[in-house]
């Protein structure tokens, strides 16, 4: 058991605006949803705020108690990054790639994975790169949309080797085989051979211990055949894997207007991509009739202002999709386009050009986006909540420096201070992965130096 203990303000779920001073009893009662106090966690939530070190030892039934010490902070649930690209962690800041538009950059990049070979080495290389980067910055969780899989790939070693990482770092992921113009026979029996590899009899495909999740999804109609996504969306319903993909970026709406004559939304309609089942990414460029339908079919979206901004996609109208009712995570997509992996920055970055878009939208909505909005998306109630019995994972912000010095709301100051901040401690399922900033059970710099090392070694043979 572990008792996260002395916190200055505990936030159990971001997306309710009821709050209170008063800490809830020790069994999970109580209205409020914030409190100051302490936490006992399992593998899942064993108490609500407020319970002390003698009701901790009630709790735990006989079992030892750790305490984690939070004077000073603020405790989330941990952050859920709703998409990412974790093999561009080893392709950031490429010449070429920079200030150009999606017909430049995509080639720029076939051609760097070229150069290096994509293969389970570099997937888990990467991954750890990716997966530890996210922890160290509150990603407890990370849906992974891998989308490079060069002819006669092991795919099933790519999938087996990111899992891997994740499992390694203690992270949670959800890997997504994607697929971005590849044939759609051959795309389809790779998703079906890693789901009877990685998560053969696993309801959702998602294991018994959360860690692992799979899912499937072509890039975008802009990329991908109507072919791919009515055979990858089979390979879902027959294993009960959610389904994810990208639209309605500039670029998506201009291709699928010249190659089919309609926008990406009506054709992934006509595709049979819409449903309750489906998550879809980017949606810069969205109509009012659009998100109207997107509402009715129970999709949820994903905002990765990250990665569309300095592309020129624009902005989603995140405030227009959530009074709609369309539950809204938030990823951070891949370092190809991001260059960084830093989930509560691009929170930060969606909090500041929302007026652009819309409506403002204030700091603990947009926490919650990157928590319950994006859990939703992956279909895991579980996650980004420190309800009683949700799943243990959670950050651990210390807000006693001079960044946070005269806020006078320490949970929105976790956005509006502090662009480039880390949580001092982090916790997945119950067990501390980042302690005093760094990796529990890795070195960081070790695995930036492999990391380098094997990328020089491809570059040179």
């Amino acid at each position: 058991m572990l008792l996260i203990d002395d916190a200055v303000h505990i936030v159990i779920a971001a997306s309710s605006d009821a709050e209170t001073d008063a800490a809830p009893r020790a069994d999970g009662s109580g209205t409020g949803t914030e409190a100051p106090g302490s936490l006992l966690l399992g593998s899942t939530v064993r108490s609500g705020p407020g319970v002390s070190a003698s009701e901790a030892a009630a709790l735990a039934g006989g079992e030892p108690v750790e305490r984690l010490d939070a004077s000073g902070c603020v405790v989330t649930p941990g952050l859920v990054n709703a998409h990412h690209h974790l093999l561009q962690s080893a392709f950031r800041t490429l010449p070429g790639t920079r200030g150009v538009p999606m017909h430049v950059w995509l080639p720029t990049m076939a051609a760097a994975y070229a150069e290096i070979g994509i293969d389970p080495e570099l997937a888990h290389a990467s991954a750890l790169v990716g997966v530890a980067e996210g922890l160290l910055n509150g990603v407890t969780t990370v849906a992974d949309h891998h989308l490079t899989w060069p002819a006669g790939s092991d795919s099933v070693g790519i999938a087996r080797a990111t899992a891997a990482a994740a499992r390694e770092l203690g992270g949670r992921l959800a890997f997504v085989r994607g697929s971005a113009r590849d044939d759609p026979e051959e795309a389809a029996a790779s998703a079906d051979a890693i789901a009877e590899a990685l998560v053969p009899d696993a309801r959702g495909g998602i294991t018994d211990d959360g860690l692992l999740q799979l899912a499937v999804g072509p890039a975008g109609v802009h990329s991908d055949s109507e072919a791919t996504f009515r055979l990858l969306g089979e390979v879902a319903a027959r294993r009960g894997l959610r389904r994810r993909t990208q639209a309605n970026e500039q670029v998506d709406v201009a291709i699928a207007l010249e190659k089919y004559g309609k926008r990406p939304i009506r054709l992934l309609e006509e595709w049979g991509w819409l449903d309750d089942d489906v998550t879809l990414a980017h949606l810069c460029a969205v109509t009012d009739e659009e998100i109207a339908l997107l509402a009715e079919r129970g999709v949820t979206a994903t905002h990765a202002p990250g990665c569309d901004l300095p592309m020129g996609w624009g902005i989603a109208p995140v405030a227009a999709l959530r009074a709609a009712g369309i539950p809204v995570g938030l990823g951070t997509s891949g370092g190809g386009s991001n260059d960084a992996g830093h989930l509560l920055a691009d929170a930060r970055l969606a909090m500041q050009v929302a007026p652009l878009a819309g409506p403002p939208i204030d700091a603990r909505s947009i926490l919650s986006m990157a928590t319950e909005g994006s859990a939703a998306g992956l279909g895991r109630p579980e996650l980004g909540h420190l309800r009683v019995g949700a799943a243990a994972d959670l950050c651990v912000w210390d807000v006693s420096g001079v960044a946070d010095a005269g806020v006078a709301d320490p949970v929105a100051g976790l956005l509006w201070g502090s662009p480039g901040r880390r949580p001092k401690h982090v916790v997945v399922a119950g067990r501390v992965v980042v302690r005093d900033y760094e990796l529990v059970d890795h070195d960081q710099r070790a695995l930036a130096a492999a990391l380098t090392t094997l990328l020089a070694s491809r570059r040179a043979s």
